[in-house]
């Protein structure tokens, strides 16, 4: 059988009672880092009093393995009891997990998945924003056109829209939503449940003068909802068939979507 395991995304005390009680039993223990399953581990044993099992046999089980592993993989492999657990959090959002979900689907191979930490739960409750139909959109590409037509898609989905950002570019993209969107209400969450656990919200101006250039730690972006696109005869791909000029184009679609003039138009000299 498969278990995915979620663990403490900062607070050891997160960890629950189902999760201490598989990894203890578990005959493998497939890890994004089996150096970071093995710490949790060594603290399960000290703070808790855990019992594991002896012989605990550690695989690596990371982005850039986890296709070739599966596509190895037999169902007898899951005879023995046999747990995933990601670096931090729940596996599957925006870690490896799924692949082997789906072969489990695929291959009438018992699995369950236990509740637990959720870095994206808990900033879209912290953000305070009551709109509760919520998108989770990963990861913003790095750069250039693709990075600017993701923005686009999490900025005019019309839902509550939470994604990641490294500490790396999180001043760019403040500094995109600044010329973009700039009386967009944002929720930003540092560290969660670490010490340094911190929550800023506003316009994205304001938030950079709160930061004042410190950018450092984990951090989960909550952008509040826009109006969503009300249904409409008309939609963008009707527009974008008409012969007239991509300026003219930008400005009839911002008027069914919302979405700013100018990004607008340069999304569309991209296409």
């Amino acid at each position: 059988m498969l278990s995915l395991v979620p663990t403490p995304i900062g607070n050891i005390g997160d960890i629950s009672l189902r999760a201490i009680e598989l990894l203890s039993d578990a005959d493998i223990l497939l890890c994004e880092d089996t150096r970071v399953t093995k710490k949790l581990i060594h603290i399960l044993k000290e703070r808790y009093n855990t019992t594991f099992k002896e012989n605990q046999e550690f695989i690596p089980l990371h982005s850039h393995n986890e296709k070739s592993f599966v596509e190895k993989l037999e169902p007898s492999f899951f005879e023995q009891n046999v747990i995933y657990a990601s670096d931090a959090g729940m596996a599957g959002v925006s870690d490896p997990g799924q692949l082997l979900v789906r072969y489990c689907i695929d291959n009438d191979v018992k699995y369950d998945v236990i509740p637990g930490a959720n870095a994206v739960l808990t900033a879209f409750v912290a953000s305070g924003f009551v709109e509760t139909q919520m998108l989770f959109w990963g990861f913003l590409p790095h750069k250039g056109k693709d990075r600017a037509a993701s923005l686009q898609g999490a900025l005019n989905n019309g839902f509550t829209t939470i994604l990641y950002e490294s500490p790396h570019r999180l001043e760019k993209f403040l500094n995109e939503m600044k010329e973009l969107e700039p009386t967009r209400e944002i929720f930003l969450a540092k560290e969660l449940t670490k010490k340094y656990q911190r929550y800023v919200s506003g316009y994205a101006n304001d938030i950079l003068k709160k930061l004042d250039g410190n950018f450092r730690g984990e951090w989960v972006v909550v952008i509040k909802a826009n109006i969503a696109q009300n249904p409409s005869a008309i939609t963008q791909k009707d527009i974008l068939s008409l012969d007239i000029p991509k300026k003219l184009q930008a400005k009839l679609i911002c008027k069914i979507t919302n979405e700013n003039t100018k990004a607008c138009y340069k999304r569309l000299l991209s296409l």
